[in-house]
């Protein structure tokens, strides 16, 4: 951790983050990606989730309904939003103004991407 700072930073952020996003996607799915890469670069935060689909997404996939399990998809993180964002607020103590996400089947991958408002002063700085 940065020296008065109750915020990770660096490597050991990047993997409270990847490990939050696993944890949610696995709340809200019943299973999460078996890897998870967080990368920042200014005040963007980007997420790219490896073997993301459930056993039963992958039966529908195999079946023809890929586009099924997109639109799922969408709306699990629409729904996931709250948490997601409060996860990244929780980590690096920052706003997120933007949050974008999408998932790609073959193959099995996702990104989430979070935008940061400006840094706060630290309380008592």
């Amino acid at each position: 951790m940065a020296s008065g700072s109750r915020h990770p930073t660096g490597g050991s952020r990047n993997t409270a983050i990847s490990n939050m996003v696993v944890r949610v996607t696995s709340e809200y799915t019943g299973r999460g990606p078996t890897q998870a890469h967080t990368h920042e670069s200014g005040n963007v935060i980007t997420v790219l989730l490896q073997d993301t689909l459930t056993k039963g997404e992958r039966a529908l996939v195999a079946h023809g309904r890929g586009d099924l399990v997109l639109t799922t998809r969408k709306v699990f993180q629409g729904t996931m939003r709250i948490d997601l964002t409060a996860g990244i607020k929780a980590i690096t103590g920052r706003d997120v103004v933007a949050f974008m996400s999408d998932n790609h089947i073959d193959p099995d991958m996702a990104a989430e991407i979070f935008v940061l408002g400006p840094e706060q002063a630290e309380p008592g700085s």
